[in-house]
């Protein structure tokens, strides 16, 4: 035999051979398999890119508004005295923190005057109602503690830290936005008060 010449084909051969040639066509193959799509071009790393992004300025955007940590503690503590009424502790010391202590009475109606524990630090706590802004919950401090003066809202209470006419913070807390602004008129220093 001949090592030149091919064994002849079978019928298997001939139908394979066939089949193969009606699935695909002759010439290059199909467009799709060789293009290569560039990395940015592709829509699930588009939109995997897209989340990170709307994510990250999320974040921020919660982050930038939240307050200092203890305005965040003070806020929580409000919380869980918010019904809680009495005069735990005599006006005159208080209104020593408060930087009120020429004064004799406290102001508003209080409802709750009492010294707490936030976060580590001694703090004096009253909680007073002002007829044409509402309920204010203001913090004292025992030792000095260092917060620049600010407002927002946060924990669905608005909160302003103000400076108190001796010159140290104090951290007031309201339902009412209104209430703040009476509030500082009262415990602010009028000199830092915006205009």
């Amino acid at each position: 035999m001949n090592h030149d010449q091919e064994p002849p084909d079978s019928a298997f051969d001939l139908r394979t051979r066939a089949e193969l040639a009606l699935a695909y066509d002759p010439g290059d193959p199909p467009s799709h398999l060789l293009r290569r799509t560039p990395l940015l071009a592709r829509r699930g790393l588009q939109r995997g890119i897209a989340a990170l992004l709307l994510f990250g300025v999320g974040t921020g955007g919660v982050l930038a508004m939240r307050p200092p940590e203890l305005v965040r503690g003070a806020i929580e503590h409000e919380y869980y005295e918010r019904t809680l009424r009495g005069n735990f502790m005599d006006a005159k010391p208080l209104l020593q923190h408060l930087g009120l202590g020429q004064s004799k009475t406290v102001p508003g109606f209080p409802q709750l005057m009492r010294p707490c524990d936030i976060d580590g630090h001694l703090v004096y706590h009253l909680t007073t109602f002002f007829e044409k802004g509402g309920m204010v919950t203001v913090f004292a401090f025992d030792a000095p503690v260092s917060m620049r003066e600010g407002s927002g809202w946060w924990g669905n209470v608005y909160w302003q830290v103000v400076t108190s006419r001796d010159g140290k913070p104090l951290v007031m807390v309201s339902q009412q936005k209104k209430a703040l602004a009476v509030a500082r008129a009262s415990f602010g220093n009028t000199a830092n008060a915006p205009g």
